[in-house]
């Protein structure tokens, strides 16, 4: 049996983790609002673009840049697995993870190549002991204090530098969609070649351009991949410090129940123990 002072230790220990659980629920609760906005601005940016893209490859009539018509070819598959750069944000790292490794497997079981480039050190951590050898970078965002689309571009710039070395042939991007506080919803999304919605189907607008779509859509396809990229750190920062602001609550609720059992325990061995010296008084006197 523990001894009182133990149990003091104890509960003293609880309460300092719940003053910091609480603390970082506070301060996730902060950035949420500000990341959520971000994050649902972005939306309708990135969702235009795509149906621009749609509405001019809808009327190119010419072969289709590889960036949307792919190399011909699916044999080499590119993942890339955005993260968070920290933890103690409950299943959000985990399930991204969870979600580039399924897909990696079921690639490898088809043959195909599977790279992986890692953004965000956590993806990194959860994916480097079964697929090390395949993890050709790792992107890290330690430093950036305020998410620009310049921290985007530099990515998307890299991405297609290694397709123009033709390093891959398909590039998906892995994410987390920011729902709510207490859903995010672990999401793939192929990039390269560019999936645009209904391409070529009814009900999408079909654009007379100047310049020519070839030229148009040398621009816009790397921009479009850029603007994913954007997209999908910044639903990944909103739905990271929703995570987190839920995990942290349940700890700080989690330790409030641990500081009660222990408090109980404590009177309980304390009572006990002054039970135990009274008999023991009472036994002495009337032995005397």
């Amino acid at each position: 049996m523990p001894s009182l002072k133990d149990l003091r230790n104890r509960i003293a220990s609880v309460k300092a983790t719940q003053k910091i659980t609480k603390a970082m629920q506070m301060v996730a609760a902060a950035k949420l609002r500000r990341a959520q906005t971000a994050a649902e601005a972005a939306r309708p940016f990135a969702e235009r673009m795509e149906k621009v893209l749609t509405g001019i490859a809808g009327g190119f009539s010419g072969s289709k840049p590889p960036l949307l018509g792919g190399t011909g070819s699916d044999s080499v598959q590119l993942l890339i697995v955005c993260t968070a750069e920290r933890g103690l944000c409950g299943a959000f790292n985990s399930s991204i993870a969870r979600l580039a490794r399924d897909k990696a497997m079921d690639l490898q079981a088809e043959g195909k190549t599977v790279k992986i480039l890692c953004v965000g050190r956590k993806g990194y951590d959860l994916l480097k002991r079964q697929f090390g050898a395949q993890i050709i970078e790792v992107i890290e965002l330690r430093g950036v204090r305020q998410l620009g689309f310049g921290n985007a571009d530099e990515i998307g710039r890299k991405i297609i530098d290694l397709f123009e070395k033709g390093e891959f042939d398909v590039a998906t991007l892995f994410f987390s969609r920011f729902r709510s506080v207490i859903a995010q919803i672990p999401t793939a999304l192929q990039v390269i070649p560019a999936e645009l919605p209904g391409e070529g189907g009814n009900g999408h607008v079909h654009y007379e351009t100047e310049p020519e779509p070839d030229e148009l859509l040398s621009v816009l396809l790397p921009r479009n991949i850029s603007v994913q990229v954007f997209r999908a750190l910044l639903e990944n920062a909103a739905s990271e410090q929703g995570a987190r602001m839920s995990a942290m609550d349940s700890a700080t609720r989690n330790a409030g129940e641990m500081i009660k059992k222990q408090t109980l325990k404590y009177n309980r061995t304390r009572q006990a123990m002054i039970t135990k010296e009274l008999i023991e008084i009472i036994s002495g006197a009337e032995a005397l």
